[in-house]
């Protein structure tokens, strides 16, 4: 686990078994009184990737970020001034952990705002099969700031699967590829830790050209992503919006949190809701670490940041949305229950 003293391997080899949501979570029956006591069991465990090669010869892309999340029931943001609030409930866990949480320089940060909408068959095949795809376009003073952006991604349980399938689009324009190891709270209880790899790509829409034609259509869009194509099923088959819903994204950054060893990062609240009803679908607590190399990832750092990721669990237990993820909630609004990998 450790490449040298002091330092986070953040991803020795492991058992498989470490998929398994018991041996690879910390499973706390009752609230801890500090934060701090809690035993770590996750940091510098996440499995390395098996080194491969894609089609075209160039190597298996491997983890650059390490995002924690916790998604929030969303009645409770109804106001600038309430996203900052739950700023409130990080105070204790991170004073035990030794955390600092630095609000400050963030209190005339501006709300950030971004349409999102979901694309996929009628019977949601691209979820069914861990693929998510979906268009936003972010707004600023009320108009529109840019060109709309596409993402698309393979997020699974599984950091080998999610590695190997091929996210790169054929497209003329650039894009970016970012993956990312996900840390969210376990599906049915508080104190312990699940992880979903998520391999995505994001280019704005113009880059893939006029010459790809209507990318609504499905053999269109195989052409662009070509790891679709053993997913088509008619040359006229469609794509369409997730349960006919347009997401508002209202995103705040609240605060840094600082893990010591120069481990500083920018924490945010968000809420989704419907545009137009402004039904609040559901709200999301997040804060992510870039890295180049994991092995500079300091072993301390590491272990802070998850007794206060699992100390935080309680702190905030009466916002937490167990078992949910945002995209999730989209694709349930109307009573479906397509599979999922998440």
């Amino acid at each position: 686990m450790l490449t040298r003293q002091g330092q986070s391997d953040l991803g020795a080899p492991a058992p498989r078994t470490t998929h398994n949501k018991k041996s690879a979570s910390v499973a706390l029956v009752s609230a801890p009184s500090d934060a701090s006591k809690i035993e770590t069991s996750w940091a510098g465990r996440v499995p390395h990737v098996k080194q491969g090669t894609y089609a075209d010869g160039m190597p298996f892309h491997d983890l650059e970020y390490l995002a924690f999340k916790l998604v929030l029931k969303p009645n409770s943001f109804t106001s600038r001034k309430s996203l900052f609030k739950f700023g409130k409930v990080l105070r204790a866990p991170a004073e035990q952990c030794g955390v600092e949480f630095d609000r400050e320089d963030f209190r005339d940060a501006p709300i950030k705002l971004r349409e999102i909408v979901f694309r996929d068959t009628k019977d949601f095949r691209l979820y069914n099969n861990a693929f998510i795809l979906r268009r936003r376009i972010p707004y600023e003073d009320g108009f529109p700031s840019g060109e709309p952006e596409i993402v698309f991604k393979f997020r699974h349980s599984d950091i080998q699967k999610a590695a190997e399938t091929d996210v790169r689009p054929q497209i003329r324009g650039a894009h970016r590829v970012k993956f990312k190891c996900q840390a969210l709270p376990l599906k049915d209880r508080l104190g312990g830790m699940r992880m979903l790899f998520s391999h995505n790509v994001q280019f704005p829409r113009s880059h893939v050209g006029s010459a790809a034609g209507n990318v609504l259509q499905f053999s269109v869009l195989t052409g662009v992503f070509p790891a679709l194509e053993h997913l088509k099923q008619s040359p006229r088959e469609t794509i369409s919006l997730v349960n006919g819903t347009i997401v508002e994204e209202v995103l705040q950054d609240i605060g840094s949190l600082d893990f010591g060893s120069g481990l500083k990062v920018k924490a945010n609240v968000s809420i989704w809701r419907t545009r137009g009803e402004h039904r609040p679908l559901i709200g999301e607590f997040a804060y992510q670490i870039r890295f180049r190399d994991r092995k500079l990832l300091s072993l301390d750092a590491m272990k802070r940041a998850e007794r206060f990721f699992l100390g935080l669990q309680y702190a905030a237990r009466n916002y937490i949305e167990l078992g949910a993820t945002k995209t999730g909630v989209v694709y349930h609004m109307l009573g479906n229950a397509p599979n999922s990998h998440e």
